[in-house]
């Protein structure tokens, strides 16, 4: 099942720690009445009397909405907001996280606290989805009792390159009051392509060394796969990051899942490490002997890399940069 393989997907690098929019408007929103539809990226068509002004949003959504001037009208989120030691996640990057009210709910992935959703009286739930039509932070149980509060606007990241995901982010947005043509918006754009540049050009400077990019579990070793996540397929395509392509990825295609015994299976001078695993992922990797005998252990190159960032311009200019800082120390 796709949903189980997502929730293990979000769930893999924690163990550790325990649109197609369009209507008379262009983008959904008709100006006349000050109603609001919208043609979600799953082909949910979305009808309300008045723009949505009260949004329920994933969290790494909601920092992506913020970057492009939304937070007003965001009163309350779901999903990673905080690391176990009580940072802001990195996949909230930007967004203020003691200003909005959780309603993540306990027990399993994609639970959510729908009393405290109710609370909160949402014009409308805005999620993302990796996977067809699997919902990110929502699973199915939840979603079908939200949709009794508001609809869910889906922005879908299934087959989709990463200017082309940050595009779908922006539509979107846009839809919902966003100013695209702002200095502040603008700008991100900009700073985006001089990030690219930079860590295009630090590619080219590395030679022949490979980079590996991966996760750790208690139990399993897993190397991503740059020919899916389209963060690492736009760095290797595009801007030319020697990433290594696992040959025998699992179900959905994200990762390669292998025993700690097979940690040596691929090469690598340059370990680029899910950053979601924290300091006891890191553990991992330092005390299993044959993950050790790789150069990149050996010489301790290890570059963080955020997995899961919010999906705007900014965000990812930001990380993009830290990127080419770090991989400029493994020069």
């Amino acid at each position: 099942m796709k949903k189980t393989f997502l929730a293990a997907l979000a769930a893999t690098a924690l163990l550790t720690l325990s649109a197609c929019g369009g209507s008379s408007d262009s983008e959904g929103v008709g100006s006349a009445s000050s109603s609001f539809s919208y043609k979600d990226d799953l082909g949910n068509q979305i009808d309300l009397d008045k723009a949505p002004e009260r949004l329920l949003v994933q969290s790494s959504m909601a920092a992506a909405l913020t970057d492009l001037g939304l937070g007003d009208k965001i009163v309350g989120t779901f999903g990673p907001l905080k690391t176990a030691d009580g940072k802001p996640d990195s996949q909230v990057a930007g967004l203020d996280v003691s200003s909005v009210k959780d309603v993540t709910g306990g027990g399993e992935y994609g639970s959510i606290d729908l009393e405290g959703a109710a609370a909160l009286k949402p014009d409308l739930v805005v999620t993302s989805a990796y996977l067809d039509d699997d919902l990110w932070y929502i699973n199915d149980k939840s979603a079908t009792a939200l949709e009794k509060l508001a609809p869910i606007l889906v922005v879908s990241f299934d087959g989709k390159t990463l200017p082309e995901l940050l595009d779908g982010t922006e539509r979107a947005a846009k839809a919902l009051g966003a100013d695209l043509e702002s200095d502040k918006v603008t700008a991100t754009h900009d700073a985006f392509k001089a990030a690219a540049d930079r860590v295009k050009q630090v590619s080219a400077d590395l030679g022949d060394r490979t980079i590996l990019a991966g996760s750790a579990a208690t139990d399993y070793y897993y190397v991503s796969n740059p020919k899916v996540s389209p963060d690492l397929s736009y760095w290797k395509d595009e801007l030319g990051l020697p990433l290594t392509v696992p040959d025998n990825p699992d179900e959905g295609g994200y990762f390669e899942s292998l025993s700690w015994e097979k940690a040596d299976k691929y090469p690598a001078d340059i370990f680029l490490y899910d950053d979601r695993i924290g300091e006891a992922g890191m553990q991992l990797f330092e005390k299993e002997k044959v993950f050790q005998t790789l150069d990149a252990a050996k010489n301790d190159a290890y570059v963080p890399w955020t997995s899961v960032a919010p999906p705007s311009y900014q965000a990812y200019a930001d990380l993009m940069d830290r990127l080419a800082d770090d991989l400029e120390k493994q020069k």
